[in-house]
């Protein structure tokens, strides 16, 4: 049990706090000597890693590159936040077509300095 009364096991798992934020996210991931994207939506988000819902699937353990838009009409322009990190986890969801993807990131998702268009 850790201070706060919860097991260990929780307290490893839950380092970051999370956030039920629903944005798009684009990941890059090499795959066969080729670098791919694929898109997804977020389905919470922490400094510390992403839970994603895709419409494929990633193999765990592959790096991805990932780049969310968080935009709204409280900002005055879209914020770009990047992330490097693994997959840790894949899941197929059973009452929707797709894979959920949890990715653990390097070290915590940053806002991009210099946006640049695609």
């Amino acid at each position: 049990m850790d201070p706060w009364g919860f097991p260990a096991a929780y307290s490893k798992e839950r380092r970051s706090r999370r956030f039920p934020l629903h944005l798009p996210v684009r990941l890059s991931f090499p795959w066969a000597g080729l670098l791919h994207d694929l898109k997804a939506v977020s389905e919470n988000v922490s400094t510390g890693g992403v839970l994603l819902k895709a419409s494929d699937r990633i193999p765990p353990h592959t790096p991805v590159s990932l780049r969310m838009d968080v935009n709204g009409p409280w900002l005055i322009r879209t914020v770009q936040l990047l992330g490097e990190g693994e997959v840790v986890r894949v899941e197929e969801l059973a009452s929707e077509q797709g894979f959920e993807i949890a990715v653990e990131c390097k070290q915590p998702i940053t806002e991009m300095e210099e946006p640049f268009s695609c």
